[in-house]
């Protein structure tokens, strides 16, 4: 990845001081990220849902390591039941570091599993182009995971083997394609802000449900994170270059990835953040300072430059309560005159709606959202400048699609969380993947709900045991189909689930 001399600039402001021990630098430890994937993390948002725990970050994942272990050891268990006490004793356990920086820590991993499906979603059965179909399989895996602590600075290296990724369709390794690194960065961290680059999976919106441009999907994104600002007010921005495609001719076209987000926490119950980001490309073209400044609009910064960027706008709303109420909006483009046939191009946007909270008098937690993400959401005119890294979605994986999930968690002892789910999805024929229509369809374009809606219903339930250095996870489920394949009056029932079981030792102590 090529970096413009500003933002080399920008980057030497923040990591000399990290390395040199500046004043800018308050005297305090980095701490390094617990993964979405963590096999903590479930427990973790039960605990968040019920309000045993504060969300140390609400709209934002993954959690930095030191706040969760500061919000687990500030839990109200005055009312919580003897399972839910050992429960955050046994996270507390697990999570708590042992040695203070400089220090290092060393996890092994090794695993087992089989699943009628390579995919990591169950509801990713049927949908896409191409479609993603089940096929029978078992898996192996090895991790090494290492964290190193110096001061206000950590690194992490989290290579893994796992021969699942081998059969995934939204895998896009080939020399080595059995090998990833879900965790791989370098981040400096003090009190008003944070320098981060590498590869970590994140998640900007409500928790329950992936963000609708910055999530969990895409694979080992590495990218540049920037924030600054205090612990109820900060800003922040990130920088990426997606993978490099070729036009008609033959020519490399360079694409480029920005977001930036205002993050507002006032004392009280309320979260929020406004966000806006940018996707350009062209043969030659490079990292531009205009669409990386996060005091400008992007869309207006391509007027000015003369210049033309795929722009997206962004809310994202929480409520904390014992309902909590959350919501995350999207526009990507609208039109709002009709005078001329561009003018009849679609809406394209995506919502978020839903809440959580805990069964009243019981230790279960529920969460219940719907989502909507339009037809031609992500698609532009240009059909290389858009939101896709090697074909995942930065954000949603699908479009043209609208989603209503119930999902319980239920604490059955400190070691096994069950986790029941309903899900109604209708999926239309539109897809990120496809090309943008030309004006001459818009007439006849959905702006949502394309072709022939397949609708599937999902009644599944996963649990995740927890037992000393062993665990045991599974999930499993019914899929009833109507429109089978976008065939009217077709349909199907597929039975889905996956089973795994990994053994992990760890070692940790302080550096010489």
């Amino acid at each position: 990845m090529k970096l413009g001399p500003a933002l080399c600039v920008a980057m030497s402001v923040f990591w000399i001081p990290a390395f040199t021990g500046g004043a800018t630098l308050a005297a305090q430890d980095a701490s390094p990220y617990v993964p979405l994937q963590h096999w903590a993390m479930p427990s973790v948002e039960h605990l968040i849902a019920t309000g045993v725990i504060v969300d140390p970050t609400p709209l934002t994942r993954p959690l930095k390591r030191g706040d969760l272990v500061r919000a687990l050891r500030a839990a109200d268990t005055a009312r919580a039941n003897v399972v839910t006490r050992r429960t955050l004793r046994l996270l507390l356990s697990a999570l708590t570091d042992r040695r203070p920086a400089p220090s290092y820590r060393i996890e092994g991993a090794l695993g087992v599993a089989a699943a009628t499906h390579a995919f990591r979603d169950p509801l990713e059965l049927n949908r896409g182009v191409p479609p993603r179909l089940a096929v029978r399989r078992g898996f192996a895996s090895a991790g090494l995971d290492l964290h190193l602590t110096v001061g206000p600075v950590v690194l992490v290296s989290h290579p893994v083997v796992d021969t699942r990724l081998q059969f995934d369709p939204d895998w896009y390794g080939t020399a080595d394609n059995a090998t990833a690194f879900p965790e791989a960065y370098i981040s400096a961290q003090w009190r008003q802000g944070e320098l981060f680059f590498g590869a970590l999976a994140r998640n900007w919106g409500p928790s329950a449900v992936q963000g609708v441009l910055v999530s969990d999907d895409a694979y080992s994104l590495d990218h540049l994170h920037v924030a600054f600002g205090t612990a109820r007010v900060r800003l922040q921005v990130i920088a990426a270059q997606l993978d490099t495609r070729f036009d008609s001719t033959g020519a490399p076209v360079n694409r480029y990835l920005s977001l930036s987000r205002l993050w507002v926490r006032p004392p009280g119950r309320w979260t929020f953040a406004l966000w806006q980001a940018g996707v350009w490309s062209g043969v030659g073209r490079q990292f531009e300072p205009w669409f990386l400044n996060p005091a400008t609009w992007t869309y207006i910064r391509a007027s000015n430059t003369n210049t033309n960027v795929n722009s997206f706008l962004g809310f994202d709303v929480e409520r904390r309560g014992t309902t909590t109420a959350f919501g995350q909006f999207m526009l990507d483009d609208i039109q709002v005159s009709r005078k001329s046939a561009t003018d009849l191009k679609p809406a394209s946007y995506a919502f978020t709606i839903g809440a959580k909270g805990r069964v009243r008098r019981t230790a279960v937690g529920w969460q219940a959202f719907y989502t909507q993400v339009a037809n031609l959401t992500y698609r532009n005119e240009d059909d290389l400048q858009v939101p896709l890294y090697h074909l995942l979605g930065t954000g949603r994986n699908f479009a043209d699609y609208d989603q209503a999930t119930l999902k319980l968690s239920v604490l059955a002892r400190p070691q096994l969380l069950l986790e029941p789910e309903l899900t109604v999805l209708r999926q239309g024929e539109g897809d990120p993947r496809l090309s943008h229509p030309l004006v001459g369809a818009y007439p006849s374009t959905a702006t949502l709900f394309q072709g022939i809606v397949e609708r599937t219903v999902r009644l599944a339930v996963g649990g995740r045991w927890h037992g000393g250095a062993f665990e045991l996870s599974g999930n499993g489920g019914v899929h009833l189909i109507h429109n089978a394949g976008h065939v009217t009056g077709a349909s199907d029932t597929s039975w889905l689930g996956s089973i795994g079981v990994t053994y992990r030792v760890s070692y940790e102590n302080a550096l010489p």
